[in-house]
């Protein structure tokens, strides 16, 4: 207990209370997404009575802000609004995040039309991974300001709140589909991004370029000193005396007003430079981000992870209505399978962190898709039946291919990360950053996109299963698809990189 309030003060003494506060708070609601997002997927289900190829498709669509996030990194690195970069960005993101929930919970009509419905989602996904974007970016400056020291603790608060998020967003969210109307849930959980909201206003922040600024200033007051400096004596600190004759006031009149027209115009041209500071700084980012993508060191690895999520038909949306409607299987039972899944996460975390980091990254990534494909398996032992021959039931098959499925996952997406990381050239550490992960959001919904194709190919319904083996089949040759793209990786390179 001792050592959990020294931790808790040393961090409150480097970062500040409401700093801290504000990154365990975005997280959390990041994580307890789950909440709400169940209730998005029965709305389009049983309200909305769509099919599992539309429900997919307009997912696909509502997920999409996430695999744009350079860009709100760049805006927000290049265009400060009122000399801050940062919290104003995560003022507008916070209010992108309550607003849809709030409509959508009052509003009956206009959470029944799909269109709006998808805008509202689309619109509080920006604001989402805006916020994202924007509290990675505080927390790099922050680490870099108080010490790499701290680097490993930010993250594991980051990633704790994160994991409680979706611990408590899944079992609250699976309790409250039982209990309360889908426009309650909405409200409901309109409340966090609101607090989130209401936290902006305690977070400090300083100006943009403050170094910059003060440099500026002391070239200004420089400057100044050498103007005044033609008024005074030599090696004098004291200003001009308004004494003597007239034509010495009217001379020194003359030189105050030329002195003052020249530092107007340097003023000028200052706020000029300043103006068009922005578009510069926006132009050479994006050269600097293209230029550092094309390196083949950066281009290769991160071809083979587009590869590996594009390639995979995504039916998740499709296997939510067969397990609901075929095997009628209830939200808190969904609810429940995702926080084993939540820690089925965290133990991939500690398996590969204790016994993958050191091994080659390419036998990972095999033995992650090798691992992906024996989850598809089972998959279509469950919609086959096959499985019930043996007294196994439907929930267990739905339980362990969930928690599998994450676990597996965490060995892809750990070497990701650090690879990520590693790759990052210095100075636009966090857009390169910001890109390899849009990447792979970007991926993931192309892969989502294929997955509605598919379905609506096959004629799958919310009543029509026959060819949901067929989708799986078509699903697990795509998961083993990237396994012969791994030449892309570097033979020599392990899962903690180099």
């Amino acid at each position: 207990m001792a050592a959990s309030s020294w931790w808790a003060g040393r961090m409150a003494a480097a970062f500040g209370a409401p700093f801290l506060w504000i990154v365990c708070l975005i997280y959390f609601i990041q994580g307890f997404r789950s909440f709400v997002w169940t209730a998005v997927s029965y709305q389009m289900k049983d309200m909305m009575k769509l099919s599992p190829s539309a429900s997919q498709f307009l997912m696909s669509v509502a997920f999409f802000p996430w695999s744009i996030k350079p860009i709100y990194g760049i805006v927000s690195d290049c265009i400060p609004i009122k000399q801050r970069k940062r919290v104003p960005y995560l003022i507008i993101s916070s209010g992108l995040s309550l607003f849809p929930w709030l409509v959508i919970g009052m509003s009956e009509h206009l959470r029944s039309s799909s269109n709006f419905f998808t805008l509202m989602l689309v619109v509080q996904n920006l604001g989402s991974a805006m916020a994202d974007v924007v509290i990675d970016a505080m927390i790099a400056e922050a680490v870099r300001s108080a010490g790499s020291e701290f680097a490993g603790d930010l993250q594991s608060l980051s990633w704790s709140s994160m994991a409680v998020g979706g611990i408590f967003g899944s079992l609250l969210g699976g309790y409250a589909l039982s209990n309360l109307p889908l426009y309650t849930i909405y409200i409901i959980f309109s409340a966090l991004p609101l607090f989130q909201l209401v936290s902006c206003i305690f977070v400090e922040e300083s100006p943009k370029g403050f170094e910059n600024t003060v440099d500026n200033a002391a070239h200004d007051n420089a400057h100044d000193q050498n103007i005044d400096s033609a008024f005074v004596g030599e090696g004098s600190s004291e200003p001009l005396k308004y004494v003597g004759t007239r034509r010495r006031k009217g001379a020194h009149k003359k030189r105050k007003r030329r002195s003052l027209s020249k530092r107007s115009e340097a003023l000028e041209k200052h706020d000029k430079s300043i103006n068009a500071r922005p578009y510069l700084s926006l132009k050479s980012a994006f050269f600097s981000l293209c230029t550092a993508f094309k390196q083949p060191a950066i281009l290769r690895p991160m071809a083979w992870f587009f590869i590996s999520n594009a390639a995979i038909p995504n039916i998740s949306s499709v296997m939510f209505y067969y397990q609901t409607e075929v095997l009628h299987l209830e939200a808190s039972f969904l609810g429940t399978a995702r926080v084993i899944g939540w820690f089925s996460l965290m133990l991939g975390t500690y398996i590969y962190n204790r016994y993958l980091k050191h091994k080659k990254l390419r036998n990972i990534l095999m033995f992650a898709h090798v691992g992906l494909a024996i989850i598809t398996v089972l998959d279509i032992l469950l919609v086959s039946g096959l499985h019930i021959q043996y007294g196994i039931a439907d929930k267990y098959m739905v339980l362990w291919g969930s928690a599998l499925a994450d676990a597996i996952n965490q060995f892809k997406m750990m070497p990701f990360l650090i690879l990520s990381g590693q790759l990052c050239p210095p100075g636009i550490e966090g857009t390169l950053f910001a890109l390899f992960m849009s990447i792979n959001n970007l991926s993931s919904t192309l892969g989502s996109f294929l997955g509605a194709a598919l379905t609506s190919a096959l004629n799958i319904s919310s009543v029509q299963f026959d060819n949901l083996a067929l989708s799986l089949a078509v699903q697990l040759i795509g998961t083993l698809l990237p396994i012969g793209f791994l030449f892309l990786i570097p033979r020599e390179v392990t899962g903690l990189t180099s």
